[in-house]
C-alpha cells in the first residue's frame, strides 16, 4: 500500500491546518495499554425499536433510562451480532456472507496540545476499503457507479459494492441526556436511511425542520430536538435547537474514512443534533459531480500518473484517490471519453479543507488484513459545535466501524465506554514525556 502513515501525515502539510505536536509515527505504541472493544451489527435496532415490545423483557428499563449494560452481559454484543447479520426482525436485507462482529483494539495518548487515538480491527475482505462511488461514461452521459450493499440494486446484482472503510467516534462531555446509558442509540431513528418506516421524499420536504435545515432526507438526531422524541416530524423551532447547541447538548462526531479523507491526512469533524451535521468551515472531500450536468469537475492528471480515467477492471489494483492539488486537472469533455471510462465521484483536498471541519488530522495503513488508523484532536478546542477534550476530563464515547463495503445500519458498534486523560476511566489516555 502507498498510503503509509508518514506518506499521509507529510500530505497533511499541502494546505493550511492544525500545528500537531508530535508525530504520531514516532510514539512508542507497546508502552500504551490496549483496550479491546467488541464490536457488534445492530441491524434497525433504533431508539424507536429499543422502547416497542419487540425489545422483549427490556422495555420498560429501556424507557426509564437503564443502561444498555444493565441487562446485557459482556460478550452478548458478539452472541447479538451474530443473530442480527444472518437476518431477522432487526435485518430485513442481510447482506450474504456478512460477519456480525467486530474486535476494535484502541489505544489512546496525549500530550501538551493533542490527543492520539489509534484503533485497529481486522478486514472481513483481503483488500482495504479504500474505495467510494465513481462516475463512469455509459457512451452518452456520466452514471453513479458502485453503491453500499444494501442497497437494492447491490443485492439485485445491477451494480457492484463500492463503499470505503470508516471508523468513527462518538463523544459527549456528560451534557446530552441519555447517551451515559445507551450511546449511540440516541442517535439512530425509524425514519432514517435503510431503517424501519423510512422517510419519504413528500414528507421530508413537507417537514417544517428539514426545510429550514435545507436538508432532503433524515439523519442522526438526538431526542431532545423533537417535540415528540418518538417522531422524527415533530422538531423543535430553529431557536430552541440553537439552545440546545449553546447548552452542550450536541454529540462530536469524528469519522476517519479509508476513501474521503485519509489520503489528504485528515479525519471528518461533524455533530449530531437535529441531523448528522459536519462542522463549520469546509471538509476535506466534496462532490466531484457537476449538480446540472453530472459531468465530472475533476479527473486524473496524465501527466502525473499515467492516465485520465480507469475502468472496472482496475478496481482494488491500488490506490484511486483524486487529490485536487496533487493528482487532479480541471475536467475535460472532449478527451476522447469511451464507455466504461470511470473517475470517483469525490474530490478530497487538504488545502480547501479549512475552519472547525478541519480540525482532526488521520493516517491509517492497511497491512496483513488489519487497519491501524491514528487520529489527531487537538486539546482545549473552543469551537461551538466541538466537545473540548482536556488533561482530567472524562467522556462517554460510542466506536463504530464501517467495513465490507457498506454503510448506514451496516456497521458495527459499540456500548458506551468512557474515555479519561489523567483519570480513571474504561480507556486511559496516557500522557506523554
Amino acid at each position: 500500500m502507498k498510503n503509509k502513515v508518514a506518506m499521509l501525515m507529510s500530505l497533511a502539510a499541502l494546505g493550511a491546518g492544525p500545528a500537531f505536536a508530535a508525530d504520531p509515527a514516532t510514539i512508542d505504541w507497546s508502552k500504551i495499554p490496549v483496550v479491546t472493544v467488541p464490536l457488534f451489527y445492530p441491524g434497525q435496532s433504533s431508539y424507536q425499536w429499543l422502547r416497542s415490545p419487540a425489545h422483549k423483557g427490556a422495555v420498560e428499563e429501556t424507557k426509564r433510562g437503564d443502561a444498555c449494560v444493565a441487562c446485557h452481559d459482556p460478550g452478548d454484543e458478539r452472541d447479538d451480532g451474530n443473530k442480527i447479520v444472518k437476518g431477522n426482525q432487526l435485518e430485513p436485507t442481510p447482506v450474504k456472507g456478512k460477519i456480525g462482529t467486530v474486535d476494535l483494539k484502541l489505544q489512546v495518548a496525549y500530550d501538551a496540545k493533542n490527543a492520539y487515538i489509534r484503533a485497529q480491527w481486522k478486514t472481513q475482505n483481503p483488500y482495504p476499503g479504500t474505495e467510494h462511488q465513481y462516475l463512469r461514461y455509459d457512451g452518452k452521459q456520466w452514471k453513479v457507479y458502485g453503491y453500499p450493499k444494501l442497497d437494492k440494486v447491490v443485492q439485485e446484482g445491477k451494480q457492484p459494492g463500492i463503499y470505503e472503510d470508516r471508523f468513527s467516534i462518538m463523544i459527549d462531555d456528560g451534557k446530552v441526556p441519555g447517551f451515559a446509558k445507551q450511546g449511540c442509540w440516541l442517535t439512530c431513528h425509524d425514519g432514517e436511511r435503510d431503517m424501519q418506516k423510512l422517510a419519504t421524499k413528500d414528507e421530508v420536504k413537507a417537514n417544517a425542520l428539514m426545510q429550514a435545515i435545507k436538508k432532503n432526507d433524515v439523519r442522526k438526531w438526538l431526542p431532545a430536538t423533537r417535540t415528540d422524541p418518538m417522531d422524527w416530524k415533530t422538531g423543535k423551532s430553529m431557536q430552541e435547537i440553537a439552545t440546545l447547541k449553546a447548552d452542550g447538548q450536541f454529540l462530536d462526531l469524528i469519522q476517519w474514512r479509508a476513501h474521503r479523507s485519509n489520503p489528504v491526512g485528515m479525519t471528518d469533524d461533524g455533530y449530531v443534533l437535529e441531523y448528522r451535521n459536519s462542522d463549520a468551515g469546509h471538509n476535506p472531500f466534496s462532490s466531484n459531480a457537476d449538480k446540472k450536468t453530472h459531468q465530472p469537475k475533476y479527473m486524473w492528471d496524465a501527466k502525473k500518473v499515467g492516465y485520465k480515467s480507469i475502468t472496472a477492471e482496475q478496481l482494488r489494483k491500488g490506490d484511486h484517490f483524486l487529490i485536487r492539488e496533487v493528482n487532479a486537472v480541471p475536467f475535460d469533455p472532449n478527451a476522447g471519453w469511451k464507455e466504461g471510462d470511470m473517475v470517483p465521484d469525490y474530490i478530497t483536498s487538504r488545502a480547501d479543507a479549512k475552519g472547525s471541519a478541519a480540525d482532526n488530522g488521520g493516517a491509517g495503513e492497511w497491512k496483513d488484513g488489519t487497519w491501524t488508523v491514528i487520529i489527531t484532536r487537538p486539546l482545549g478546542l473552543t469551537n461551538a459545535d466541538d466537545k473540548m477534550l482536556k488533561d482530567g476530563g472524562v467522556y462517554n464515547v460510542g466506536f463504530a466501524v464501517h467495513d465490507d463495503n457498506i454503510t448506514t445500519r451496516g456497521h458495527f458498534v459499540s456500548w458506551v465506554r468512557t474515555l479519561g486523560f489523567g483519570k480513571k476511566a474504561d480507556i486511559e489516555a496516557v500522557k506523554l514525556n
